[in-house]
């Protein structure tokens, strides 16, 4: 018989097999039936362009458009609420809620679960050492969270052996081999694409797609907004000065005859704008890393008044020495030099590469506290330190 319709197929069985074979077959039709389908609606973001949400009955569909720089491919994450049953195929990891066990990759996650107080569910991480969250700190301290090495990509056996609910990678897209390998092992792996934005708000907002994977959105949007009011509060007030007031600002520093600056598209240039800073290489498009040559750079910043994110030096004296050439900027001769080293965790992580990217206002505040203090008179830096 070619092609048989179900009907005939039923209708066959019937006639020639058990009653009890019948019913298994008529069970599971009618459990394929029980599923739901895949309805959803989109659920808007403010600033994030890298991913997008949609909403089911009883699930959460997100797609990751930018999960790395050059990213081709649109990965699809389907979450269920506990109990859901709905079409599973077609999706890159499917999320079971609840969770109790995961595992990040990048130190940027980590506020993600203290504000969404689900630090507790961290099993494991690559050189824990990095990590300065005091609450992190102290699960690590207990020997609660397995340190990874070197990353999940050199340590997939490790990940495999802890079993996790799901773990969020931060790539370049050079390890994409181990996406197979943990669904091979029936680990939903996530891809967190958070540093491809370019605006503040938009890494910021990331903190939704890690509170849907948590179960717990309406905190993170709960959080989002706190974090939003924040900034664009301090924008508002970095308006006020005249633009004729403007201090001219440099950042970055050499390595090996090139100089590295922010690009003015980039997340740390536009931040800079938004503090009311007249950033000299506002006209050198880029949103990522720019690579200049001395020249060009003392010519651009010569006089500028202030040098913003500076490495790691301990002073202006032995920055000077390292490098003779930034003596010839009246940002080091007047001391006017600022680097994002204030704060370390325990094991020396700096807290700016954890907590920046989902504070960006911290940011804000400080930038503005060091290009017009006299609008945040009270204000004390939080990242940021002039060096000595």
């Amino acid at each position: 018989m070619k092609n048989p319709s179900k009907k005939s197929i039923l209708a066959y069985f019937s006639w020639n097999y058990h009653p009890i074979l019948l019913g298994l077959i008529l069970l599971f039709s009618c459990e394929k039936k029980a599923e739901t389908s895949l309805a959803s609606t989109p659920v808007a973001l403010e600033f994030a362009q890298g991913f997008e949400l949609f909403r089911g009955g009883n699930f959460w569909e997100i797609q990751v458009t930018q999960g790395y720089t050059g990213a081709e491919k649109t990965y699809r994450y389907l979450v269920l609420e506990e109990g859901a049953k709905v079409e599973k195929s077609g999706f890159d990891a499917v999320v079971q809620l609840p969770v109790s066990k995961v595992i990040l990759t990048s130190t940027t996650h980590i506020p993600h679960l203290d504000m969404l107080s689900e630090t507790d569910k961290l099993i494991g991480f690559p050189q824990t050492d990095l990590i300065s969250s005091p609450t992190t700190r102290a699960l690590i301290d207990s020997g609660k969270v397995t340190d990874l090495g070197g990353g999940p990509s050199a340590n997939p056996e490790m990940v495999i052996d802890l079993q996790p609910d799901w773990i969020m990678i931060s790539t370049l897209g050079e390890d994409l081999r181990y996406l197979d390998l943990f669904s091979q092992a029936g680990i939903p792996a996530l891809i967190n694409g958070e540093y491809v934005e370019q605006n503040p708000l938009g890494r910021a907002e990331w903190i939704k797609f890690t509170g849907i994977l948590l179960g717990k959105y309406e905190e993170a949007v709960t959080e989002f907004e706190k974090i939003k009011e924040a900034y664009q509060e301090a924008e508002k007030l970095a308006t006020q000065p005249p633009s004729d007031s403007r201090p001219k600002v440099l950042s970055g520093v050499m390595y090996q005859d090139i100089w590295y600056a922010p690009g003015a598209e980039s997340w740390g240039a536009q931040i800079l704008q938004n503090a009311g800073g007249d950033y000299v290489f506002a006209d050198q498009s880029g949103s990522g890393s720019l690579q200049l040559n001395y020249e060009f750079v003392l010519d651009r910043a010569a006089e500028a008044e202030v040098w913003i994110g500076s490495a790691d030096f301990p002073d202006v004296k032995t920055m000077g020495s390292s490098e003779p050439r930034y003596q010839n900027f009246q940002a080091w001769k007047s001391g006017q030099i600022y680097t994002y080293t204030a704060k370390k965790g325990a094991t020396g992580g700096l807290e700016y590469f954890e907590l920046g990217y989902v504070r960006p206002d911290l940011i804000l505040k400080d930038l503005i506290k060091i290009l017009h203090p006299e609008l945040l008179p009270e204000y004390e830096l939080y990242f940021y330190q002039k060096l000595e």
